[in-house]
């Protein structure tokens, strides 16, 4: 595999995990915030409604965790192409 053909299929790989990530993470803010958030509500945490606690906070804690997957999906991906340090 030439330098060309692995630059293209580490990036193309790149933006699946991006699509991925950015799409859970849209579900999860925008869906269970606010699509989501009547069905939720029946629920509780913590005291407050899930919908609530979705909209509030849930959704920054998800965007953190999947920083934290990013992460290690990129390091896993440098390491394929030889991209690694």
């Amino acid at each position: 595999m030439t330098n060309k053909q692995k630059a293209v299929a580490y990036w193309k790989e790149n933006i699946k995990y991006l699509v991925i990530l950015l799409t859970i993470w849209f579900l999860v803010s925008y869906g269970a915030g606010i699509l989501f958030k009547d069905t939720l509500n029946t629920f509780k945490l913590g005291g407050f409604k899930l919908g609530f606690w979705f909209a509030q906070q849930g959704s920054i804690y998800v965007f953190v965790i999947l920083i934290f997957v990013y992460v290690r999906l990129m390091n896993k991906l440098d390491k394929k192409y030889g991209y690694d340090e």
